[in-house]
Formats: structure tokens, C-alpha cells, sequence
């Protein structure tokens, strides 16, 4: 997660923490989701779960107020309803040390969604702008570095120093794989990363920002057959800006740059990657959540042919 600039960050934030306080009847957690939670906190009663989730969230809306984390969206697993998410772990169980990166990871719930599903946690990478969210990762669920080993790399996606922009690799990279427990920046692992995941994160920025994203992504990604990018956010029937009714009845409208599948896949297709060189996988869904009265989301996967 990240905001586009500072001075715009610290204004939406004012206004987000002034029109939006904390309001616990948007907390919902049932079936498989909740199961999931319970075990990875071990905290099996429900009050008592609830409780502490409530608590963490407090300090995560302290850092700052992503509607996700007013309408706990950081409970549920965005990562499993993906399409490509079973080639994801057979490429954990059969490449031998293939890497699983985790952009805009927060607390890190799908992280240890694909660790729980057999992905090897030693081999996932995970990384977000505020590494106090992947601090309360380990409140939430009660762990530390030790006892859940996957790797957090801090760092802003637009800052070179973190990930350079570079285009992506048609043959094997010249550079060895990286000691993932030595990473201090996400560079080292161009060309080697098997498969990434992120999702509600491209939908916070302007089209430009996107395609700088998709760009520097693409370069990590490896060029092995197979190898993937897959995620969820914010999109439309038309690429555009699209405006989204947020709050109470729909009182306030905020205003997005949305791609279309169609825009989605010229961009991968044809722009990050050379034309005809991935497969592009999408589909748009309706939900509404976090305060939204409508918003639909495209799930998506970039599979490399």
C-alpha cells in the first residue's frame, strides 16, 4: 500500500480519519475465513477473536486509514479466489525454489494463506511501505520472524533504490539467485521471482503510476514457462476515471483511475511484455464492503508462455 505523494497522503488522511471513525458493526468474519483466522492466531472463541482483531485494527488505522482496514478487508483472503492460485502452489510444491513475492502485502493474511496451502515460507518474499503493518501481521496472528519465517522487504514501489524499472527477461538471468534472508531490496531478485501476488493496490494510483508498477514487476518476474502475476483491485466496464460511492448511503464520491480487462491485457500484453509472450486471465466481479455502496473488482493472472 502506498499513497501517491505525501502531501496528498497527509490530506486524505486528515479527511479520512475526520469523516470515518472506527465503527466495529462493519466486523464480519464466517465460515472458512474465520476458520483460517482462528488457527493462525490460535484464538479459537469468537468474542475473544474478535476483541483482539478489533484491537489491532485500531493501531493499523492509527498509521493510516486505507478503507480496508475501517471495513476489515485485511481478514479476508483475496489470494485463493484468484485464477491461477492452483498453479501458484504446484509451483511452490514442484520448482525447485521458486520464489513467491507479495507486493502491498499489510498484514501479510494472504502471505500465510499460501504459506498454510504448502507454499515453502522460506521462499516468500513479502513487501508494503509500512513495515508497522507486518509488525501487526504477527500481533494479529500471534507469531514472530521465527515462527513465521517468510521474508518483509520495506520499501516504496516507485523508489529505484527498492525496485528499479528494468524490462523483463526472455532468457535465464545472469545474476545468482539471492540469499532471501540477506534481502534489503526487492532489485536482487530480477528475473528469479516465480510468482507475484497484489492485490488492492494498483487502484491507488493514476494510470501513469500503473503502468510504472506492471513495468517494474515484469522485470522480477522469472522468464521460466509458467511463471506468473496474478492479483485484484478496483476496475470498470471502460477504462477511465471511475467514481465510487464511499460512506454512509453513499455520501461521499471518490474517483479512481479503473482499467478495463481489455486495457488490462494491451498493457501486459503488448506493453510490459513483448505481444504474444503471456497469457492474460481476467474477470470482473461486483461487491460491495469497506463502506462502498458498489465497486466492481477484476481479478486477473499474467501467466508467461
Amino acid at each position: 500500500m502506498s499513497p501517491e505523494t505525501s502531501s496528498t497522503s497527509e490530506a486524505v488522511q486528515f479527511t479520512l480519519l475526520r469523516e470515518y471513525s472506527l465503527d466495529t458493526s462493519m466486523y464480519s468474519l464466517e465460515g472458512e475465513e474465520l476458520e483460517f483466522v482462528q488457527m493462525q492466531a490460535g484464538i479459537t472463541e469468537e468474542e475473544e477473536l474478535k476483541k483482539h482483531i478489533i484491537e489491532v485494527q485500531s493501531e493499523a488505522y492509527a498509521i493510516y486509514p486505507y478503507p480496508c482496514i475501517r471495513g476489515f478487508r485485511f481478514l479476508h483472503c483475496k489470494l485463493p479466489k484468484l485464477p491461477g492460485y492452483d498453479r501458484l502452489l504446484r509451483i511452490g510444491r514442484e520448482r525447485p525454489g521458486a520464489i513467491l513475492l507479495d507486493i502491498g502485502c499489510c498484514f501479510g493474511t494472504d502471505t500465510r494463506r499460501a504459506a498454510a496451502d504448502g507454499f515453502p515460507v522460506k521462499q516468500i518474499v513479502a513487501s508494503d511501505l509500512h513495515p508497522e503493518y507486518w509488525d501487526l501481521g504477527h500481533k494479529l496472528f500471534r507469531t514472530t520472524n521465527e515462527t513465521f519465517p517468510a521474508k518483509f522487504v520495506p520499501g516504496d514501489v516507485f523508489d529505484p533504490a527498492h525496485i528499479a524499472a528494468a524490462p523483463p527477461l526472455y532468457s535465464p538471468p545472469v545474476d545468482p539467485v539471492p540469499d532471501l534472508a540477506a534481502l534489503t531490496s526487492l532489485n536482487p531478485l530480477r528475473g528469479h521471482v516465480a510468482a507475484i501476488h497484489v492485490s488492492s493496490f494498483f487502484h491507488l494510483f493514476n494510470e501513469e503510476k500503473q503502468s510504472h508498477i506492471a513495468r517494474v514487476l515484469g522485470g522480477l518476474l522469472s522468464p521460466v514457462p509458467g511463471s506468473l502475476i496474478l492479483g485484484s483491485h478496483a476496475a470498470d466496464i471502460k477504462m477511465g476515471i471511475s467514481a465510487f460511492q464511499f460512506g454512509p448511503e453513499g455520501s461521499k464520491t471518490y474517483h479512481l483511475f479503473c482499467h478495463s480487462p481489455e486495457s488490462w491485457t494491451e498493457l501486459w500484453d503488448g506493453q510490459v511484455f513483448k505481444k504474444g509472450t503471456v497469457q492474460v486471465e481476467t474477470r470482473l466481479v461486483e461487491r460491495t464492503g469497506s463502506g462502498y455502496a458498489k465497486l466492481r473488482y477484476m481479478q486477473w493472472c499474467v501467466t508467461r508462455l
